[in-house]
């Protein structure tokens, strides 16, 4: 049995009071209609030298789809001179979710969960780490090219026990779950872990 969380996620957007309207509305056209199997609200300011600036960023999991909606605050620039907020969805296909990656860090004496970072790639973005090639002679001075790594790097949110609270990290890590869940390769449709 599924649970719907879309009004659960539209009142927590409503609580938040960080432009409501405007999340409200990117995150309905993203979803298109569809159910919220999980959901994920990260609101965080950030600092920028006299200023505060705000984000938002949403993460639905639907049947079918993961859909991001991010908000920011910006101070105003070339595009529009007064201070505005601008709101992006992308709506991704589950079934081009390629990784689902989670690091969970905890203190060492205690053992207590503290922060969660959860990546998630579907091939758009990637990430390059290049270095030097050696080989195994010490004495070698040749150039041996660069070796290095590819790593898909499409989205990455960290969670803070301290700063977003113990049940945030744990949201974060349940949504993590179901939409693993969701991305297995016998996973039916609507299967929430």
């Amino acid at each position: 049995m599924t649970i719907d969380h879309t009004d659960e996620l539209a009142s927590e957007v409503s609580r938040s009071g960080y432009y409501p309207e405007i999340v409200a509305e990117g995150l309905g056209d993203a979803l298109a209609g569809e159910s919220v199997m999980a959901y994920v609200l990260h609101h965080e300011p950030t600092f920028d030298r006299d200023e505060i600036r705000r984000h938002m960023t949403v993460l639905a999991l639907t049947p079918t789809r993961l859909v991001l909606v991010h908000t920011d605050e910006h101070p105003g620039d070339d595009l529009l001179p007064k201070p505005y907020t601008s709101t992006t969805s992308e709506a991704v296909s589950v079934s081009q979710v390629r990784s689902v990656v989670v690091t969970r860090m905890v203190t060492s004496t205690s053992k207590q969960l503290e922060e969660a970072v959860l990546t998630i790639g579907w091939g758009v973005v990637s990430r390059v780490e290049l270095e030097p090639a050696r080989c195994s002679d010490p004495e070698c001075e040749a150039d041996h090219g660069y070796t290095g790594s590819v790593t898909g790097d499409d989205f990455s949110l960290r969670i803070s026990a301290v700063a977003d609270g113990g049940a945030a990290v744990e949201r974060l890590l349940n949504f993590a779950r179901t939409l693993s869940a969701a991305t297995s390769a016998g996973a039916p449709a609507g299967h929430t872990g």
